[in-house]
């Protein structure tokens, strides 16, 4: 089976937890491919997808909602996970999904949606995001929880052969 892990990124972290999903649905036998939504001509020839994007004021990036665009009539056809990054913090705060999720997932078809934490490295934003970080008391960190991450990869890995078992059984006769 074939998944399409595409993520959009800003600062590079959203990318890191796409990449680990990837490497988690390899290791459960899948063929896995990891790519940057722009770089997604069409997700033919894909069973699944896998689409993430980092959040910015309550919102995916543009290169993700394009994508959905893009591809809508697509998705239909094939089973998709979404995934947000962003909240940033112990406990991780907004914890409320993207405003746009609700319309991403009904595009998409989705079968569901997870809003997983962040990455904050002053360092890498541009002089703007850093007077918003300080002017909001953001804190610097890595919030992301790899094993959560890991499970939910495993979950869709599961998901997609459960969903390849029942294809291939034959139909039963009515009782």
């Amino acid at each position: 089976m074939k998944v399409l892990v595409t993520a959009a990124t800003k600062h590079g972290a959203t990318w890191e937890i796409a990449e680990a999903i990837g490497a988690v649905l390899r290791e459960e036998g899948l063929d896995a491919r990891v790519l940057a939504p722009e770089d997604v001509a069409s997700v033919d020839g894909y069973d699944a997808v896998v689409l993430g994007s980092a959040v910015y004021a309550a919102r995916w990036l543009r290169p993700a909602r394009e994508l959905v665009q893009r591809a809508a009539d697509d998705f239909a056809e094939r089973q998709v996970w979404l995934f947000s990054s962003g909240p940033i913090g112990d406990p991780p705060k907004p914890q409320e999904d993207p405003e746009d999720i609700p319309d991403i997932m009904q595009a998409t078809g989705a079968r569901g949606h997870r809003l997983f934490a962040g990455r904050l490295a002053r360092s890498r934003l541009t002089f703007l995001e850093r007077t918003m970080a300080v002017a909001m008391r953001v804190p610097d960190g890595d919030y992301r929880d790899w094993a959560g991450i890991r499970r939910w990869a495993m979950g869709i890995a599961e998901a997609m052969r459960a969903e390849a078992s029942r294809s291939t059984q034959a139909p039963r006769a009515p009782r």
